[in-house]
């Protein structure tokens, strides 16, 4: 069968922040030669695009003129932070500032917007494969993928492991509040009305609390490979 667009594989990666799903994306990517999809970095994305155009946040049009016309892409390096081009930019120290972040959970809301992002998202899916890394790939925007694997752990181990990030960058923190913060989080992710954060039917749901990045990798590709997925001859 020749692949086109509408039939390429796709690989979804869902589940809450730090749980792992963002690296494990970028591994399987790497490892089958596939294309990488963040989501995530998506909506930051064209939050980091109406700054740089001073677009209005209240000029829909325009917004969804912006998100139709990201030109926007994704490079996995092992060992490394998935890299993120804009305009053939790497925009990765950009898209985490604390203005980018404030526009970007602004703009999430606005219905147009994630009905734009929706589509730009599918356009993703290229020949030879697709990994979506993300919080309703598997539920939303991809239902048909191929395999769908859904990424969970305790709301402690994964405050200890951002508590380990801020340390290591220098920048101080309470675990506990952490702990509590993504809590909340995760409550308000899992009952909210547009796409809340839970596991698709058909997802494979892997608790990473006790597992190595390492094993959960594995555990996928052990997966993958039964499932007969082929690895790109040109990655």
């Amino acid at each position: 069968m020749i692949l086109d667009k509408k039939n390429c594989p796709v690989i979804t990666v869902d589940g809450p922040s730090g749980v792992g799903k963002g690296t494990t994306a970028s591994l399987l990517s790497n490892h089958l030669g596939w294309n990488l999809l963040d989501s995530g970095a998506i909506y930051r994305a064209l939050a980091l695009k109406v700054l740089n155009t001073d677009a209005e946040i209240s000029d829909i049009i325009k917004l969804i003129k912006l998100a139709g016309n990201l030109q926007l892409r994704f490079e996995s390096v092992i060992g490394e932070p998935t890299l993120v081009y804009l305009d053939d930019q790497c925009v990765n120290r950009d898209l985490r500032s604390e203005t980018c972040g404030n526009i970007a959970s602004i703009i999430a809301v606005i219905p147009e917007v994630r009905a734009a992002l929706l589509q730009r998202q599918k356009d993703f899916r290229k020949v030879p494969g697709l990994v979506a890394d993300g919080r309703d790939m598997g539920t939303v925007v991809f239902k048909d993928a191929q395999i769908k694997f859904y990424l969970t752990a305790t709301a402690e181990e994964r405050a200890k492991r951002r508590y380990k990030q801020l340390k290591n960058k220098g920048v101080s923190a309470n675990i506990r509040a952490l702990e509590k913060e993504i809590g909340a989080r995760d409550c308000r992710d899992s009952n909210r009305n547009v796409s809340p954060l839970v596991p698709a039917n058909d997802a494979i749901i892997i608790d990473t609390s006790n597992l190595s990045i390492d094993e959960v990798f594995h555990y996928c590709i052990n997966i993958i490979d039964k499932a007969g997925l082929k690895v790109s001859l040109n990655r």
